[in-house]
């Protein structure tokens, strides 16, 4: 019975992926109905804390951009490719790094990604190398920020074991980072040498390289400075109370002495600074819920809702089947564990997801909680598809025709610099953990 549970939630998840946004969670939902009502599987709370951080961090994020500061960063961005264009491949996921870092989300990336091809072939670089890693980097950056939907979902998991945020980031950051910066060094020489590369000889010989436009490029106002200045603030807050959970307020309750938990410590946070971005930066109420980064975040809310609950349902139901079947091949070999939540994240197309999906699992299957986090990475596997925004739109905005997919649909740009990287991110995370705790 387990196996024909199993392969409806599987199918709900391909059904899902391909109907694409919302489609994912609803799909979920579906599944749900169909264990709860054919199977008689008790389902299990829906993921509210998780679901409410997350739409407190795409408002605040939201709001950002609805204020222009989004395009004050772009500027900074930009300027820091020009004054290094020959160091292109490496200062290139460095900025996608940094976006994602402090938005949160890896949908930042598409206002860099011309200014990345725009400096590449300036620079007579093939764009293909700094554009497949600045998308790489994009999603890596999504485990290594504090205020991601993904470790927002960790945090909440591994609360009980007493893991700190500071804990998560000390081994997320330096070990995603430097993957990106392996790989960077691998692909500098990857491919033909841009006036060599035959694709690139075609288009020019057939006149299809269009005419250089310039960039309408946002404007920088004193407003979008304050919304910038005042996203990190927010974002420097979370970690510090994440980090220091002794500076959060206590309340007492008929005798009980409780603390204010970091779910609802960031839902006060973001939300506040997201008002303050409104009252003060002049930020377009109407323009939050309809820019990019907010719809984004939606359908990552939808998508938690409908498959997290869905295989949350599912695994607490047939938990002591799963971990007789499993417990001691991954307990031997933890890392074994990076797999499933690397295969799982190329079906959910969603760091979140399948944080919330499958981490809990790992928890009642007795896997360290450090080496989870370690192993955290290796959910950033929706480059392996071709089918990610950022990555479609890195292959529109390369004139070249250097980034592309290949003839086999996986041989495409950015299937070698993701696998490098999250090989190397894992795996510096373990080393990490080990060396450091």
């Amino acid at each position: 019975m387990i196996w024909v549970q199993f392969i409806i939630v599987l199918a709900c998840i391909l059904i899902g992926a391909r109907i694409g946004g919302v489609g994912l969670g609803v799909m979920g939902g579906v599944g749900l109905a169909i264990l709860t009502f054919g199977f008689q599987l008790q389902p299990t709370a829906p993921p509210i804390d998780v679901m409410l951080m997350i739409l407190a961090v795409i408002t605040a994020a939201g709001a950002l951009q609805a204020s222009g500061g989004l395009n004050f960063l772009v500027s900074l961005a930009e300027k820091m490719l020009r004054k290094n264009p020959n160091r292109i491949t490496f200062m290139a996921p460095i900025t996608t790094y940094l976006f994602t870092f402090f938005a949160g989300t890896g949908h930042v990336a598409y206002s860099l990604l011309p200014v990345i091809s725009e400096v590449a072939q300036e620079s007579k670089v093939r764009p293909e190398r700094p554009l497949s890693i600045a998308v790489i980097a994009s999603q890596q950056a999504i485990t290594a920020s504090p205020i991601s939907a993904a470790t927002v979902a960790l945090l909440a998991i591994l609360a009980p074991f007493e893991i700190t945020l500071l804990q998560i980031l000390s081994i997320t950051i330096p070990a995603t980072f430097l993957g990106i910066m392996i790989t960077s060094f691998i692909i500098r020489k990857r491919g033909f040498e841009l006036e060599d590369d035959p694709e690139y000889q075609r288009r020019l010989t057939n006149g299809l390289m269009p005419m250089k436009q310039e960039r309408e490029k946002g404007t920088v106002t004193k407003q979008s400075k304050i919304a910038v200045y005042l996203f990190l603030l927010g974002a420097i807050l979370v970690v510090i109370l994440g980090s220091f959970p002794e500076l959060r307020p206590t309340f007492e309750n008929n005798g009980e002495i409780t603390q204010l938990s970091m779910p609802y410590a960031i839902q006060i946070i973001m939300l506040t600074v997201a008002a303050i971005m409104i009252l003060v930066c002049k930020a377009n109420v109407e323009k939050i819920v309809t820019g990019n980064v907010f719809r984004a975040g939606v359908v990552a809310v939808v998508a938690i809702f409908g498959v997290a609950w869905m295989g949350d349902t599912f695994f607490r139901a047939n938990i002591e089947v799963i971990q007789d079947q499993i417990q001691y091949a991954v307990m031997a070999a933890p890392w074994i564990f990076a797999f499933a939540l690397f295969i799982l994240s190329v079906l959910l197309n969603s760091q979140a997801a399948t944080v919330r999906a499958l981490m809990p699992l790992g928890v009642s299957l007795g896997i360290s909680p450090l080496f989870l986090i370690a192993m955290f990475p290796a959910v950033n596997g929706y480059f392996f598809m071709p089918n990610y925004g950022p990555l479609l739109a890195a292959i529109n905005m390369d004139q070249t025709g250097s980034t592309k997919i290949g003839k086999y649909v996986f041989n495409h740009s950015f299937m070698t610099p993701g696998l490098i990287t999250s090989v190397c991110s894992v795996t510096i995370g373990f080393i990490l953990v080990l060396i450091f705790y």
